[in-house]
């Protein structure tokens, strides 16, 4: 297969036939990907002039052998105080299509943002200088992105398909810390620190606005803010294998990457994150006659997520209740009870079930205290009228009447956090949540 061939393998095309007006509504993903053909590939460096040289040779040897897209490298130096920046300068002389870029402020982060800000291409991506991702992942990885299947694609070593060569701590840190993103941030990616990621540029820039790190944890917060404003995150399994000579302190990464995910947690629920990105199209059957089934109402995945949030913030309630229920009155008890877990469970929802934003947005809290209210109505009366009916009725009893009103309007808090507590802070782009 020539490069023509595969260019035509990576790229829609539909100049082979024809195509009716319909046709390309039909094909309307494909529009985001039509013109995708050039990419930038960034390599930060800071004080490797024993890396760097070997690293482009490999690298600029393996695009013009394997990568049919047209391409640049953009070595860019943040800060370094050896050799690092002249030999960045003789590579780019000597080597077509090889730039070099210095930036005087140092960090990881800085030096793939300003040249992901300033590039031409149509996609850009970056890797580490010490090449432990293996090269032969770069082309699926742009292909995803040129694809219009996903807006951000990354490597990842800890999926099915991958291969890792690492020592045991960075392994059990790796998977502690991307853990924490899954639980913690409903994440949708199984390793954020890979340091091999592409994006559509149009995509990436105005997220870039939102990511403050400049250092290390730049890749997780990239990841984070992408995919709470809806951006498609694809992963591709990689082959890796760790350089003994890495220049990464684990443990102080580690740290900072904690205090990073303090500051984008609160930057998200505060709504500071948001950002307009291009939508991502609609789902649409590639077949003209394809009979379609009536769409479900809601996905599988949230009604799992909605139901065990809901289960642990009902128990709370009810044992909350039953502990106050010595001291106050049934609508005392019930309130008390009912105002703490009711702010759990709209955060965890938030977080877990919607990905969404609760920030300073007069009308979502004025949404989420409207459906408190009648929260708290529907189960204070369920508890009033029981004690008309059953003036014996004990604690136990109390209790159980509790969950049931609870559960009367589980279906109805669902849809309303859903489609419109939540409902401004991602309108249209459900679509992309879960796409990687």
């Amino acid at each position: 297969m020539d490069a023509t061939e595969m260019r035509r393998a990576v790229l829609p095309d539909d100049g082979d036939r024809a195509v009716l007006p319909d046709d390309r509504d039909r094909w309307d993903d494909g529009r985001a990907a039509r013109g995708l053909t050039s990419v930038e590939i960034v390599i930060p460096v800071l004080n490797e002039e024993r890396a760097l040289p070997g690293c482009i040779r490999t690298v600029h040897r393996f695009l013009t052998d394997f990568f049919p897209p047209a391409w640049t490298v953009t070595i860019v130096d943040n800060g370094s105080t050896d050799a690092t920046w002249e030999t960045a300068q003789r590579l780019s002389r000597t080597m077509t299509g090889v730039r070099a870029r210095r930036l005087e402020r140092r960090g990881k982060g800085i030096a793939v943002k300003e040249a992901w800000r300033d590039s031409g291409a149509d996609i850009v991506a970056f890797m580490d200088v010490d090449l432990s991702t293996g090269l032969h992942a770069l082309l699926p990885l742009v292909s995803a992105v040129a694809s219009g299947h996903c807006e951000i694609a990354i490597g990842t070593r800890l999926a099915g398909g991958s291969r890792i060569e690492r020592g045991v701590r960075r392994e059990l840190i790796s998977r502690l810390y991307n853990g924490m993103l899954r639980i913690g941030f409903a994440a949708d990616f199984t390793d954020a620190t890979c340091g091999f990621k592409a994006a559509r540029t149009d995509v990436v820039r105005p997220i870039l606005d939102r990511v403050e790190d400049d250092g290390w944890f730049f890749d997780t917060e990239l990841l984070l803010v992408a995919q709470y404003n809806g951006a498609r995150i694809v992963e591709i399994p990689v082959d890796w294998v760790e350089d003994a000579d890495s220049r990464v302190d684990v443990w102080r990464t580690a740290a900072a990457d904690f205090r990073g995910l303090a500051r984008v947690s609160r930057a998200i629920s505060r709504g500071r994150a948001r950002v307009e990105i291009p939508p991502v199209p609609a789902l649409r059957p590639a077949h003209p006659d394809a009979v379609l089934r009536a769409p479900r109402m809601e996905r599988s995945w949230d009604v799992l997520l909605f139901s065990a949030v809901g289960l642990v913030s009902t128990a709370l309630h009810v044992l909350l209740y039953r502990a106050l229920r010595d001291v106050f009155s049934p609508e005392a008890a019930n309130l008390v009870a009912l105002s703490v877990t009711s702010l759990a469970n709209t955060e965890a929802n938030r977080r877990w079930t919607f990905n969404r934003a609760c920030g300073p947005d007069l009308r979502t809290h004025a949404r989420a205290g409207t459906l408190f209210v009648l929260t708290y109505l529907v189960t204070t009366a369920a508890i009033r009228l029981s004690a008309v009916l059953h003036p014996d009725l004990h604690r136990g009893g109390e209790s159980l009447v509790l969950v049931a009103a609870a559960m009367t309007v589980v279906f109805l808090r669902f849809t309303l956090l859903k489609r419109w507590v939540f409902g401004t802070a991602r309108d249209g782009r459900d679509g992309g949540r879960r796409a990687g």
